[in-house]
């Protein structure tokens, strides 16, 4: 989900490179078929906007066209920075961070809650980690899903279904949300991250914070006291 572009897109090429037969979706219907043009062999597509209510539907009807889903991996995301705090930005974040990703998650949840075993894939960001002041609405969303996947682990387990949850935490990729002409530290190459990011998910990892200095910085976070943390100026 989220296949047409940035990592969503780079996992995809992988996957086809891998041998996998792979179902993508995203907003942009001309990428879609596209891509698919490169290998339609393996490739079966689906034009779905997270924020619709029939997305659920759009999704469960390129499973069936796929044949089954083992893997859903989720993609979809939006961000932006906000220091003037303008209300539209915040809503638009959160309408596809929190209830896109609530819907999605939950339709892969219960259909592989039916098949019994599955596993579900979310790329997030280590922006969840702290609330970061120049992202309100990004970086809540992000723990929101943090905690959500987390919270459907135990579920899963309620439920004595073998559904396993790869959360995948980023830091700044070098994608086209952030060629902005801002300056971001650390940034990754696509290339590079996708790599690592689909190690991580072929492992099955449970958290997976992208690049050593990223776990490093987060490590680092975490022992900043929250005093202290509300009067840095992060930004970009």
């Amino acid at each position: 989900m989220g296949a047409t572009s940035g990592i969503g897109n780079e996992i995809t090429f992988l996957l086809i490179e891998a041998g996998w037969r792979i179902g993508i979706a995203g907003r942009r219907t001309r990428e879609l078929k596209e891509m698919k043009d490169i290998s339609p062999e393996q490739i079966c597509t689906a034009t779905i906007d997270v924020t619709q209510e029939d997305a659920p539907e759009r999704l469960e009807t390129l499973i069936d066209e796929l044949g089954g889903m083992d893997l859903y991996v989720h993609c979809s995301g939006t961000g932006h920075q906000n220091y003037g705090l303008e209300p539209a930005i915040e809503l638009d974040t959160v309408a596809t961070n929190a209830a896109g990703f609530v819907r999605m998650t939950d339709a892969a949840f219960h259909y592989f809650l039916k098949k019994g075993k599955g596993h579900v894939a979310v790329i997030s960001s280590i922006a969840g980690t702290k609330g970061l002041g120049a992202a309100p609405a990004y970086s809540a969303t992000k723990r929101f899903q943090n905690t959500y996947i987390e919270a459907l682990e135990q579920l899963a387990c309620m439920h004595k279904a073998d559904i396993r949850f790869t959360d995948i935490r980023p830091g700044f990729v070098d994608t086209s949300l952030l060629r902005d002409g801002k300056r971001y530290p650390m940034l990754m190459p696509l290339e590079k991250a996708g790599k690592a990011i689909l190690r991580a998910i072929l492992h099955k990892r449970h958290v997976a914070v992208i690049d050593w200095r990223y776990r490093i910085l987060v490590a680092l976070w975490k022992l900043i006291p929250r005093r202290i943390w509300r009067r840095m100026p992060v930004r970009n």
